[in-house]
């Protein structure tokens, strides 16, 4: 590959070299993530290529696609060169990538394991830069029958209110739950919090005859099961 100056405009780089060209020419696996990026940017601005806007993205997410998915529209717009519509096409190609995570997870329909059900929730909740409660519901099988989101809070934590949880599972005709949310520190441990309302949810399921099978802590780089762990 040739060098460019970071005032060369992608238009006059090598055909081989354009991020747009290259796609169709060596197929989208051999670009890089910050050329992916430049293709949705689409154009550079005065002394910066789109390919140079994508890498100060890039930059600020700290060289990571799970932190530039974690990124907000007022993040976005913070960085030189990248205004509203653009952030828009970011966050819209973040979001359809996200998914489409989720429905392979969901493919499966039968959930076997905790790691089965980790997967589900991180694909819901893993990016999210603030605490989330979600359930997912099953049948006798197993059996995935809806995904559902109880709350949502701030960075330290979320209010869970058991009612609210029976009530949907109930309605759906579930015969046992899986609990899951985010920690956004990144820690997998769960506080005392956590597992007060795990104890508490799952007295309530066992007298609705609604099994409270596992609960379900998504961290960063991985996941605390409270039925793995035998404290369920």
């Amino acid at each position: 590959m040739e060098t460019y100056s970071n005032h060369t405009p992608i238009r006059h780089w090598a055909e081989d070299d354009r991020p747009r060209e290259k796609l169709l020419l060596k197929g989208r696996h051999s670009l890089s993530d910050a050329e992916l990026l430049a293709i949705l940017i689409g154009s550079g601005i005065r002394n910066e290529s789109a390919l140079d806007l994508a890498k100060s993205i890039f930059q600020r997410a700290q060289e990571n696609l799970t932190e530039l998915a974690k990124m907000s529209f007022n993040d976005l717009t913070r960085i030189r060169g990248i205004g509203k519509a653009r952030a828009i096409i970011i966050l819209a190609a973040l979001e359809l990538g996200r998914r489409r995570n989720e429905a392979t997870s969901l493919t499966r329909e039968v959930i076997h394991s905790s790691k089965e059900a980790f997967e589900i929730f991180k694909n819901t909740i893993g990016d999210c830069p603030y605490e989330a409660f979600w359930i997912i519901l099953l049948n006798r099988a197993n059996r995935i029958l809806q995904k559902c989101n109880i709350s949502e809070g701030g960075i330290s934590g979320t209010v869970v209110d058991p009612k609210k949880i029976f009530k949907i599972a109930l309605d759906n005709h579930a015969s046992s739950i899986i609990l899951g949310h985010n920690h956004p520190s990144g820690t997998i441990q769960p506080s005392e919090a956590d597992s007060i309302i795990t104890k508490k949810i799952s007295a309530a399921g066992r007298m609705l005859d609604v099994a409270v099978i596992d609960h379900i802590i998504v961290g960063e780089d991985g996941y605390y099961s409270f039925a793995d762990d035998g404290t369920l």
